[in-house]
């Protein structure tokens, strides 16, 4: 039903951009410019520079006015460096992990300060699980990291932070483009993005944006294809109302391949030497992928002219996978042979979310007062089916031979259902008081999870409720510089099964202690900040061996420093720059042999820096030349610390032109060529044991025409 909905909207919206089209062609239509709106904290940016954000606050408000670490990746980076996913767009991002394995991305899975997976958001409102759901970036306005525990204004969640996808939505002007992209791997995609008034209206506009693209995976023998379009119209009759629906569909009969490998012949040689990149562990006449992802929503907003406004956003999301596999056991004593494992089954998942609010604006005496106040809700449905198959034959890395034809996953069956609910309440005022700016957040949620075994016929119930808070402090000590303290606390439920006789487990806790500075001066084109932390979650389950009880006496402790700068050092150059420390400690734990050890896959050390120049006169008119470096520090391979993984530097770079510079008749018409991991460096992204390495990326090249109008 929601597929059938989707694919109506999709019809109607194309069938609208047909008549604008047929408008233009006998009139041109003027674009539609919103006077003195500026950038809006969920809206385009010019640029690599954004100076708003409203998810830290859910308040369209400066960056340097919010008590916690905020990064924002803007459409022009991502197109800039030629992202094919949201964990590519992240690479440049301080405090991020981005792609722990390699090429290897088919869920987005990222670390956030140091904790896995950080949960994805979409407009606002959370989107699938952490490792369920997938947005290609060209249908997104901007990626938004909020750093640290955030369960205040979006209840439970990791304790690293969160990261919002904004998608491209009307603006109320006009615009168009369409490109087209070949590349290394038989890569083939085609893309566009229009948006305009509907035809006879002045409040209803409406955007439209689409890509399908195909390629080869790294390994041998499989390919990826993706068909996505997204919708949606706005109503707007006044400055104080706006409606927007929007739809969002996504297609891929070849979503990707999860894979790992052991240290030997990725991390060190075998005799025979390194098992190359593209080698194929599965089999292809097995090996299935699928994903469908469809969700429609609506935002919905009015201000009264008392200073209250009330807001509603709220989003259906299907998302149906199917995955089988063959997957790496271990390299056997002769270096050559592999064992393997085969396992499959489906995922699928039916997510509701909704988010009541309302903000009011207030005096009293000197202070100013935002307040925000509202009740959110969530509720998912995730049927999980899955077995394995221990009869595959092993395979000869060195002399492949592809021949299995099918597979028996009856081994190890599991059958699930699971329904998960969660309520909060939250309240926040933001205060401000001459140069000061305060700001002050509390929340409680009661979440209920049940899970249906449909091979045993039984149920359990996991009940639990939790408070969170924030508090945080900005200073404007004038020439741009904003320094700032916070606290923040998270939550999230665990879902596993207390010993006989116990009282269920609590939920894990996080708290942060942050501090940072913010160097933004107005009307300049930079922005600068530095983030200090310490980072604790608490109620961590561990147990001593893998035959004893679990016990909630963990605790994880990160300490990091981060910093980030971006700016438009001139009309022609811009610049961007990271660093993050990011030191991780078991400080509690019943497993003696991990206590005081770092946890695996986590750099100790990342830093990255970008910069594009364009030409903008001379003979070299149109040329635009972007380079960029990427470390990645060494990482322990394995929860005890026994092995490292080595640190690696990896080289971007980018050849724009503008074709309008050379004649105007081809205004508008651009060629870009983008390249990653220039050098063809051969590195291991990360290992968390001796037997799960994820080799990184090789060499992609890709050149992408594109026509705006």
């Amino acid at each position: 039903m929601l597929r059938a909905a989707l694919m109506a909207t999709v019809c109607l919206l194309a069938a609208g951009g047909a008549q604008a089209q047929s408008a233009d062609d006998a009139t041109a239509i003027e674009p539609i410019v919103v006077q003195g709106s500026g950038e809006a904290g969920d809206g385009p940016v010019k640029g690599y520079v954004a100076r708003r954000s409203k998810t830290a606050t859910k308040t369209d408000v400066p960056l340097d006015r919010t008590p916690q670490s905020v990064s924002v990746v803007t459409a022009d980076q991502m197109a800039d460096q030629g992202v094919k996913s949201v964990a590519e767009a992240l690479r440049y991002t301080p405090g991020l992990f981005a792609e722990y394995r390699g090429a290897s991305n088919l869920h987005d899975e990222t670390f956030l300060r140091g904790y896995y997976y950080a949960p994805r958001f979409l407009d606002g409102l959370l989107f699938g699980s952490n490792s369920l759901g997938q947005v290609d970036p060209y249908l997104l306005e901007r990626v938004e990291v909020l750093k640290g525990p955030s369960s205040v204004l979006y209840g439970e969640a990791r304790p690293g932070g969160l990261i919002n996808l904004v998608s491209k939505r009307p603006t109320g002007e006009t615009a168009r483009e369409v490109q087209a992209t070949v590349g290394s791997d038989n890569r083939v995609e085609a893309a566009f993005d229009v948006m305009d008034r509907l035809p006879g209206s002045d409040t209803l506009s409406y955007r439209l944006v689409g890509k399908a693209a195909r390629v080869d995976t790294q390994e041998d023998g499989l390919d990826t294809k993706r068909f996505a379009i997204a919708p949606s119209v706005m109503w707007q009759p006044d400055d104080q109302t706006k409606v927007t629906v929007h739809a969002f569909y996504q297609n891929e009969p070849d979503a990707g391949f999860r894979n790992f490998r052991e240290a030997k012949g990725t991390l060190y040689p075998t005799a025979y030497g390194y098992v190359p990149r593209d080698f194929l562990i599965s089999d292809p006449h097995v090996q299935k992928s699928e994903r469908q992802q469809a969700s429609i929503g609506y935002q919905a907003e009015h201000r009264f002219d008392n200073g209250i406004t009330l807001r509603q956003n709220a989003r259906l999301t299907d998302i149906d996978t199917a995955y089988t596999t063959l997957t790496w056991g271990a390299l056997q004593a002769d270096g050559k042979t592999i064992t393997r494992t085969g396992s499959g089954g489906t995922e699928d998942m039916l997510q509701f979310v909704i988010d009541n609010s309302a903000e009011a604006r207030l005096s009293t005496g000197p202070l100013e007062h935002t307040l925000v106040g509202g009740v959110d809700y969530r509720y998912s449905v995730v049927d999980y089916a899955w077995g394995y198959d221990y009869t595959v034959p092993s395979i000869d890395w060195t002399n492949p031979v592809y021949n299995v034809t099918s597979l028996n996953l009856s081994s190890g069956r599991t059958d699930t259902k699971t329904r998960a609910s969660q309520v909060g309440v939250y309240l926040q005022d933001q205060i401000e008081v001459g140069r000061l700016n305060l700001l002050f957040g509390g929340r409680h949620d009661w979440a209920t999870t049940d899970i249906d075994n449909n091979l045993l016929g039984t149920t359990t119930s996991f009940d639990s409720s939790a408070a969170t808070g924030r508090a945080g402090a900005v200073y404007d000590l004038g020439w741009g510089l904003k320094p700032y303290v916070s606290i923040a606390t998270s939550f999230e439920p665990v879902l596993t099964a207390a010993p006989a006789g116990s009282d269920p487990f609590d939920p894990s806790t996080a708290i942060q202690y942050e501090a940072g500075l913010r160097f933004s001066p107005e009307g300049s084109g930079f922005d600068l900040s530095a983030a200090v932390y310490q980072l604790t979650q608490q109620n961590v389950l561990y147990r001593e061996t893998s035959a004893s009880p679990w016990q909630q006496t963990g605790e994880i402790r990160t300490r990091g420093f981060e910093l980030e700068g971006k700016a438009a050092i001139t009309d022609s150059f811009s610049l961007i720059a990271a660093y993050s420390y990011t030191d991780q400690e078991v400080t509690q734990s019943a497993q003696a042999n991990i206590l005081g050890k770092t946890p695996a896959r986590i750099p100790l050390n990342q830093a990255s820096i970008w910069g594009k120049y364009e030409f903008d006169d001379g003979p070299l008119a149109g040329l635009g030349l972007g380079l960029g470096l990427r470390y990645i520090g060494e990482s322990w391979g394995d929860a005890t610390n026994t092995f490292k993984v080595p640190d690696t530097l990896l080289l971007d770079a980018s050849l724009s032109y503008d074709f309008g510079a050379l004649d105007k008749d081809f205004e508008n018409v651009s060629l870009q060529v983008n390249a990653t991991n220039l050098t063809d460096e051969f590195y291991t992204a990360s290992c968390a044991s001796a037997y799960a390495c994820f080799v990184g990326g090789g060499r992609t090249v890709t050149a992408t025409l594109k026509y705006k109008w």
